[in-house]
């Protein structure tokens, strides 16, 4: 089970109460307003680090969508105390050549606060804290069990034919959750759409989704960030820009972003010469292939970026630049 389980617990209780950067206190009236007192009287338990008191005010407001958010929280706060999940006890002597049970995924008091966050999704669709909760709290089961699958890839010898033995297939269901990344995937998208002014449910839904390798939910994440900074979009676009470059190897789809930023920053070297780099190497790509003319276009565009003919990167497109003229000379 993952070391890093009381942190995030940390975490999710750090997020629910309002606490600021720095330690200081949350603010007295919690996100969303207008709940009722034992949600707040449970609200200040919970920062007190009283969970079980706080579950006992919270289950005095039945039904309503704050009292299951919060208790949600208090189940991740016990989370953070319980000890680790151990497998089922086995038959002594064992059979011969039984394989030992595995310890459950979820801790009991895990699978609590899912159960709450849940509640509050249902009771409030535009619950604006529940969901990213719910995908903060299912994100570290769901890494664990991807990583643990490519490791399983890599270490299996490649299948021949048909008959080869079948893949492997790891769970992605345990205790009657699904902890997969598309539902994780999906809790980050109704976060995103019930904070629209924040980013802070983008960003976490990129950095899970490129974790994972699903690059079109990443890429919805950027294009939802450069949508929220219309009045100084230069910085998400440029972003965006390296992840089209850098992850889905698309540099002609990198290009049109970078030319994007260049509206709002046209002094920006570091900008210019990240397209520079882009057509270099397509330009190399072509020459490769012998494709003369496309190379010497794709450098001579190339060179309207390079801002210092004197650097590492001038250097190299002169290098190409003088290989295509050698070719074209016949030498």
């Amino acid at each position: 089970m993952s070391p890093a389980r009381p942190a995030l617990a940390s975490a999710l209780l750090c997020f629910a109460l309002g606490c600021r950067p720095g330690g200081e206190s949350p603010s007295p009236t919690p996100p969303g307003g207008g709940t009722s007192p034992q949600v707040e009287q449970a609200r200040t338990l919970l920062e007190q680090g009283q969970a079980d008191l706080a579950l006992e005010k919270l289950a005095q407001s039945p039904g309503d969508p704050e009292a299951f958010y919060y208790q949600g929280v208090a189940w991740a706060k016990k989370a953070e105390l319980a000890p680790l999940p151990t497998p089922a006890p086995v038959a002594s002597p064992p059979a011969r050549g039984a394989v030992p049970p595995a310890a459950p995924e979820f801790k009991a008091e895990e699978l609590q606060a899912l159960q709450f966050f849940d509640k509050a999704v249902a009771a409030k669709p535009t619950h604006d804290r529940a969901p990213l909760a719910l995908a903060e709290l299912l994100a570290p089961h769901a890494l664990r069990a991807y990583d643990a699958d490519e490791a399983a890839k890599r270490k299996r010898p490649p299948r021949h034919g048909k008959g080869g033995p079948p893949e492997p297939s790891l769970a992605r269901v345990s205790q009657g959750q699904d902890f997969g990344p598309d539902r994780v995937i999906r809790a980050y998208e109704t976060a995103v759409r019930s904070n629209p002014d924040s980013p802070k449910a983008v960003e976490a839904m990129i950095s899970f989704a490129t974790r994972v390798g699903r690059l079109d939910a990443a890429e919805d994440g950027y294009r939802e960030l450069v949508k929220r900074e219309k009045e100084k979009p230069a910085e998400p676009l440029v972003r965006y820009g390296d992840f089209l470059a850098r992850d889905k190897k698309d540099g002609a789809a990198a290009i049109a972003q970078y030319s994007q930023a260049l509206i709002w920053r046209a002094d920006d070297d570091e900008v210019r010469g990240k397209i520079a780099d882009i057509y270099i190497a397509m330009g190399a790509e072509n020459l490769a292939k012998g494709e003369y003319a496309a190379a010497e276009v794709r450098f001579q565009t190339a060179q309207r970026f390079v801002t210092d003919r004197s650097s590492a990167r001038g250097r190299q497109l002169q290098e190409y630049t003088s290989r295509i003229r050698a070719i074209r000379d016949g030498r």
